[in-house]
């Protein structure tokens, strides 16, 4: 692509989301997500292969139905109440608003067009879809957090954390996989938002970290498949080695960076008298942390049968990959800032 052409889009994302932080009106907000939007339609379409152009297509689909569902709620909230302010708004709109916002970030059962558009689009690009185009919606659930149905947002975290467990076990194709985990890990963000929206912003804070460093990881490498990663051993044993660590990460295993969300989510469930809710999600998760080992073990304790004599690849890359390891170090050694955290 056209490096003016990149810049130009890449500016628009960043343009967008940030009328969508800034705002206070909802038209604006919505001008922010729409910008979103179709500045990441040609980054996906790059490559110009029916299997991207079928992605983009479904991706523009499913967003412009959901901030079709924005505009419609806001528009039901400023004739009742006379505001187009972001914190005003009553219980229909706000169910509506809410089931945009879901649809937009892919939570379950509204997710169907997440792994479908994350495997058809290259994994840098998939690694802005899932991690920077969720910022906008988000940052509007984490606005309207107090105005939010308590059983709905419990309704579809717990579906999406299952969702996300069950979905990814059957996958072989590494994007599939990190959509699916996207979804479990909306889905733990989501079930916490009405209780507690700063511990639900921690947590996203941590997902972005951790999927961004998997994406770059999984670029950096070049593996899209499961049969790519198992050989990548012979390539980059450093990077392998925190390639597995970040996908513990992931599933949430201490001493990790992974575990401290889960572990303040469920200590705030017990708190609020949620304890069932707590442990059905804890137990909901063992789906998720099953396809994660998987992934481990085929990454770290199996070889391929062509591997070469010599451990390292006779070819080095002069590439300094700098940003790749501050991710990778972010997402596995973060675990100690909890007590701080709990403190706050």
């Amino acid at each position: 692509m056209n490096p003016l052409a990149l810049t130009i889009f890449l500016l628009s994302l960043a343009i967008g989301t940030t009328i969508t932080l800034s705002s206070f009106h909802w038209l604006l907000a919505w001008i922010g997500l729409e910008i979103n939007t179709l500045a990441i339609i040609p980054l996906m379409t790059k490559t110009p292969h029916p299997r991207a152009i079928e992605a983009a297509t479904k991706y523009f689909l499913t967003q412009a139905a959901a901030s079709a569902l924005v505009l419609f709620s806001s528009l039901i909230s400023a004739w009742q109440t006379g505001e187009w302010s972001i914190s005003s708004l009553t219980d229909l709109p706000m169910n509506i608003l809410s089931i945009a916002l879901m649809m937009k970030l892919g939570l379950a059962p509204l997710h169907f067009w997440m792994p479908e558009v994350l495997q058809g689009i290259s994994l840098p690009t998939g690694l802005i879809l899932s991690t920077w185009q969720k910022i906008a919606p988000m940052t509007l659930l984490l606005q309207t957090s107090h105005l939010i149905n308590l059983n709905l947002t419990i309704a579809l975290g717990l579906t999406s954390i299952m969702v996300g467990g069950w979905g990814g076990i059957g996958q072989t194709q590494l994007r599939k996989i990190m959509a699916f985990s996207s979804i479990g890990h909306l889905g733990w963000i989501i079930v916490i938002l009405k209780f507690d929206p700063q511990l639900s912003l921690l947590n996203f804070v941590l997902y972005i970290i951790m999927t961004a460093a998997m994406f770059m990881s999984l670029t950096t490498i070049s593996a899209t498949k499961m049969l790519e990663i198992s050989t990548s051993w012979s390539k980059t044993p450093a990077l392998t080695t925190t390639t597995m660590l970040i996908l513990l990460s992931l599933a949430g295993l201490p001493p990790l960076t992974g575990f401290a969300p889960k572990l303040l989510i469920t200590l705030e469930l017990v708190k609020q008298n949620a304890t069932l809710l707590a442990v059905a999600v804890m137990f909901i998760s063992l789906l998720a942390l099953f396809f994660y080992i998987r992934l481990t073990y085929i990454v770290t304790l199996t070889l391929s049968p062509n591997t070469p004599n010599s451990l390292l690849a006779w070819r080095t890359t002069p590439r300094s990959y700098s940003t790749t390891a501050i991710m990778n170090s972010m997402a596995l050694i973060l675990l100690p800032i909890t007590p701080t955290l709990l403190l706050l």
